[in-house]
């Protein structure tokens, strides 16, 4: 049994408003991705580390030699239209050079605020489990559901909520097997197993493990690391 990382990063980011696609936008002078890439590779508990890019990716080049070289990266350019999609894409990209019971590890590129703790965290927790997991957070705010026009239509409960956060970690046979027979598009990879009629469990993540979404998210979490690595000198 062994330990994988699948990065899905076909994606463009449009509400970032950024002529680059917003796996590329740098945080403290590193590119969002390169920051996820160095955690990975370095982890001991990695076996290996797969980015799946559009087929007309232009960028990935100009990242450093030093990062894009590490024998644990391997490059697909067969992304899809969804992140589902590129995600099974991936998936049977690899499918001769992994096990149906290894683990693999779904993570979002534009997750740069992982850190080694909550990687080990969420394996420790998962490794022995029947069907594996994800990073999430309880929610604390109070949730409003509105219309069209924005006005509030309902105050909804926030007990027992979380925030999905990535990696997501499932064994590769049932998450081949999930995303082949999800119908629609499932937002994340937990809602394809959950299709299957199984339960994922949660661990609880960290805020500095937020997407990058918007312009603003990009000062938020070098913040957020700024006050990690303060702690921990």
């Amino acid at each position: 049994m062994a330990f994988h990382v699948l990065i899905p990063a076909a994606g463009f980011g449009s509400r970032m408003e950024s002529v680059l696609p917003k796996q590329y936008l740098l945080l403290n002078g590193v590119p969002l991705i390169a920051h996820v890439l160095a955690l990975f590779c370095a982890s001991e508990c990695i076996a290996s580390v797969h980015v799946i890019l559009g087929e007309s990716d232009a960028h990935w080049q100009n990242l450093p030699a030093e990062l894009t070289s590490n024998a644990k990266l391997n490059i697909h350019f067969c992304g899809g239209e969804t992140r589902s999609k590129t995600v099974l894409n991936g998936l049977n990209a690899i499918k001769n050079t992994v096990a149906e019971d290894d683990w693999m590890l779904v993570h979002d590129a534009a997750r740069a605020g992982l850190t080694e703790h909550l990687l080990n965290k969420l394996i420790n927790s998962l490794a022995g489990d029947t069907v594996g997991g994800l990073l999430a957070l309880p929610l604390a705010d109070t949730l409003k559901r509105a219309d069209e026009n924005a006005v509030v239509q309902k105050t909804v409960p926030r007990n027992h909520l979380w925030q999905a956060q990535t990696p997501q970690m499932f064994r590769y046979a049932t998450l081949v097997k999930a995303l082949e027979n999800f119908n629609g598009t499932p937002t994340d990879e937990a809602e394809s197993i959950e299709a299957l009629g199984l339960q994922p469990k949660l661990v609880v993540g960290a805020l500095r493990n937020l997407k990058v979404t918007y312009a603003q998210d990009l000062a938020v979490l070098a913040a957020l690391m700024q006050m990690t690595e303060k702690k921990e000198n």
